[in-house]
């Protein structure tokens, strides 16, 4: 070995890159991947259905008018919402490069209404709702569940935990069935369907707000009652085995109070799994609670791809699952980006 070769051996060994990046790199292709797949199935699926959008446009106007639509006006819808044996490669180039242009399309049953204002309608109350649902009943869940696994086999364990487990297993939407007829039929307390009073005007004055807070109340209360008990659940028996850890023995061991060593000690690493899920949680909350939104009539997300569904509006039905992918993906990465940064573990096995 040369002299040379020493002294330019050092300089010339490649940079390694972090192992946390190669992680998160190839997480990052793992979800391009699947975002082009799921654009892919959001493309084809829609067109497996029988019939086609300019079919229905022409069966509404036929029906509004009473005449049959002359051909001009038949080839004029179809170029505007496809033409039903048109070549499907092309329609896919056509429907990604409206993507790429965030161009969700028009919508079917509210022509000429594009797709994205008729979705940035309803997100704000999907987010309202479920958004906030989702972390009230996290809250809630994380804390009782600390408490009741903390004493595992106490009191009130023996009664939440059983209890719990009956309530998690009634479907959501049965539940929102039982308290619009217990609350809202019988004893007239909330409203029956909508968002809000439709006699007040939409803005931030303190009547709307009222009326919104009023209407969304219930369907509010129906999530959360439904949604906490999984979060419960969860944090109690994580806890059961955290307080079984060597550093929970040793804090109690110190002497230190009972409240620091189950807050400081024990829940704070049983519950990271359920931060995890929270955060999955997070992203699915654009996709709204569907059959509550149904039940309730509540102009959100869910509703909206309700009533898409059945008039067959295939622009708004993509425009919806696009931005259900798209946040559901996004969530995902984001869980995986900060367990890899937290969590050697994660990025050694990966």
């Amino acid at each position: 070995m040369t002299a040379a070769t020493v002294a330019a051996g050092p300089a010339a060994r490649p940079a390694r890159v972090p192992r946390r990046w190669g992680f998160l790199a190839r997480r990052l292709g793992f979800y391009l991947a699947a975002a082009w797949s799921a654009i892919t199935l959001n493309f084809f699926l829609p067109r497996l259905m029988p019939g086609d959008p300019s079919a229905g446009i022409v069966d509404k106007l036929q029906r509004v008018s009473g005449q049959q639509v002359s051909p001009s006006a038949l080839e004029s819808i179809q170029k505007v919402f496809g033409e039903p044996d048109a070549n499907l490669g092309r329609q896919y180039l056509d429907y990604l490069g409206q993507l790429v242009h965030f161009d969700l399309g028009i919508s079917v049953s509210n022509y000429p209404v594009p797709v994205s204002d008729l979705v940035w309608q309803g997100l704000p109350w999907t987010l309202l709702l479920v958004g906030s649902t989702t972390v009230i009943a996290f809250v809630l869940g994380t804390g009782i569940g600390a408490v009741a696994g903390w004493k595992a086999g106490g009191r009130f364990d023996t009664v939440v935990s059983p209890l719990t487990t009956f309530v998690s297993a009634i479907p959501y939407f049965w539940m929102a069935l039982l308290g619009l007829w217990l609350f809202a039929f019988l004893l007239g307390w909330f409203p029956l369907a909508g968002g809000y009073d439709a006699d007040i005007p939409i803005g931030f004055s303190p009547s709307f707000l009222l009326s919104v807070l009023h209407y969304g109340a219930l369907p509010a209360a129906t999530i959360v009652f439904s949604a906490f008990g999984g979060w419960l659940l969860g944090m109690r028996n994580m806890t059961v085995t955290t307080v079984r850890e060597d550093y929970v023995l040793l804090a109690q061991a110190k002497g230190l109070s009972s409240r620091r060593v189950m807050l400081r000690y024990a829940a704070r690493n049983a519950v990271l799994p359920n931060f995890t899920g929270f955060a999955l949680a997070l992203g699915h909350v654009v996709g709204g609670a569907l059959l509550t939104e149904v039940v309730f009539n509540y102009p959100g997300i869910g509703y909206l791809l309700y009533t898409s569904l059945q008039q067959r509006d295939y622009p708004v039905m993509q425009g919806v699952f696009f931005l259900i992918m798209l946040t559901v993906l996004l969530a995902n990465l984001l869980a995986d980006s900060v367990y890899a940064l937290l969590d050697p573990r994660i990025r050694e096995g990966g």
